[in-house]
């Protein structure tokens, strides 16, 4: 009997996991060969989540949970999830039932028929989420699919069912900064993708700002991709290029036609575009530089206030 290990990370989920956990034990009926146990990783929640949790563990014994100290995000709970299961299979999935319960069992039967080592899914279209959002995100799986080694599926989502093997391999790479999806695809292992339509969230609100997406996707950019500080440095040397073209037509056109130098407008222009270029090429290596000092400090990754 193989043992399915169901990882699910929680931040202020408490109108949502009634409906879960009523999907999820569904699911686990329908697959009597298997054993299963859900881990619910509480992020620091403010509401009754915790307390939800403890109450289905008292009813069922394959409930577990891990509490945070306070909330460390998203990705330190699929982290924290991932060490704390014991499963020969592991799967992640949200809390809202944006990832649908019920592909667990074609995920496993895939897993099993087949050699793979990973089933995952992918969202076929973004349904239901505001246009401005759906087009940065489309532009996101462009631009670091361009710029980084390492394959981020377009519309990729968390919910995925791995080997054991995959998931050791995912926890030998315990750096402080995280992209998960990334993650995934760095470590390679055969994976089977499975796509669905977007499925709206049966409860509460989304977690996700449009301002905490973009700072995400700058993280997954900085985590797999050195290509900003390239872009950075051609920069320099384009604009020193530009720069000596034009101290050299000045020259020429002063000397030889006694044309009058140009002078204020042009001049702050020039000192406000420079002034630009220089603060962003700082900043993409000040990006660089504090992901590096977040490293060295050897921080853990999360704080375990109670578990069971």
């Amino acid at each position: 009997m193989d043992k399915i290990s169901l990882i699910i990370p929680c931040y202020n989920e408490e109108q949502a996991l009634p409906f879960l956990y009523k999907e999820i034990k569904k699911v686990a009926a329908e697959m009597p060969g298997q054993e299963f146990e859900f881990i619910f990783i509480n992020d620091g929640s403010r509401d009754r989540t915790l307390e939800l949790v403890k109450e289905l563990r008292l009813e069922d014994e394959r409930v577990h949970y891990v509490s945070f100290s306070r909330n460390f995000g998203k990705e330190a709970g699929i982290y924290a999830g991932l060490k704390s299961a014991t499963g020969d299979y592991i799967a992640l999935i949200d809390a809202d039932l944006q990832d649908p319960p019920s592909l667990l069992k074609e995920m496993y039967e895939s897993l099993k028929s087949a050699d793979y080592d990973c089933v995952a899914t992918r969202r076929v279209d973004r349904k239901g989420e505001p246009p401005i959002r759906s087009f940065f995100a489309k532009q996101f799986y462009r631009i670091i699919n361009k710029i980084s080694d390492t394959e981020v599926v377009d519309g990729a989502r968390d919910f995925r069912l791995m080997t054991r093997q995959m998931v050791d391999s995912i926890l030998d790479m315990g750096e402080y900064n995280r992209f998960s999806k990334g993650i995934f695809g760095w470590v390679g292992f055969k994976t089977k993708w499975i796509a669905y339509e977007n499925v709206e969230r049966i409860a509460g609100q989304t977690k996700w700002s449009f301002f905490g997406l973009f700072l995400y996707s700058l993280e997954g950019i900085i985590a797999f991709s050195t290509r900003p500080l390239l872009i950075a440095s051609v920069f320099g040397i384009l604009f020193c290029f530009i720069a000596f073209l034009m101290i050299s037509v000045i020259i020429a056109k002063t000397l030889l036609w006694g044309d009058p130098v140009a002078g204020y407008p042009s001049l702050i222009c020039a000192i406000f575009f420079m002034g630009g270029l220089q603060l962003f090429c700082l900043g993409i290596l000040g990006q660089y530089l504090s992901k590096t000092y977040l490293e060295t400090k050897k921080r853990p990754i999360y704080i375990v206030k109670e578990k069971a």
